[in-house]
């Protein structure tokens, strides 16, 4: 059976944050994850870069940044050719779901922690 690589925008090592609880849910989940944020950092075993970087096995991008903050990664996650881009409430966009359609990318607008909580991730 082959993983789920799941790229997490928008990392925080605030343990308050649903970017932080998600990370730890998909690790106890067994999802591998590669967690991205605007600060360095470590959430449990889980490194954050701050760099966006390059990897073919990308099966998920989950989004914890607004729709502004989200431009300036858009080549990059459609350069990943993920399955999906879940957008969390509160990054819905109908821009970045229109580029991802056009890439033949699935877009869905749910919570990372109920999809996973409930079997559906």
């Amino acid at each position: 059976m082959s993983k789920k690589y799941t790229l997490v925008l928008g990392a925080s090592e605030k343990s308050e944050r649903y970017s932080n609880k998600a990370v730890k849910m998909l690790t106890k989940y067994n999802h591998p994850v590669l967690a991205i944020g605007n600060k360095k950092g470590m959430i449990d075993q889980t490194e954050i870069l701050i760099e966006p970087l390059n990897v073919n096995d990308i099966d998920t991008v989950t989004l914890y940044l607004n729709a502004g903050r989200q431009l300036a990664y858009y080549d990059y996650i459609l350069s990943l050719k993920p399955k999906r881009i879940i957008f969390n409430p509160g990054t819905e966009n109908d821009e970045l779901e229109q580029l991802a359609a056009e890439n033949n990318i699935e877009t869905l607008e749910a919570c990372t922690l109920v999809l996973l909580s409930t079997g559906q991730y």
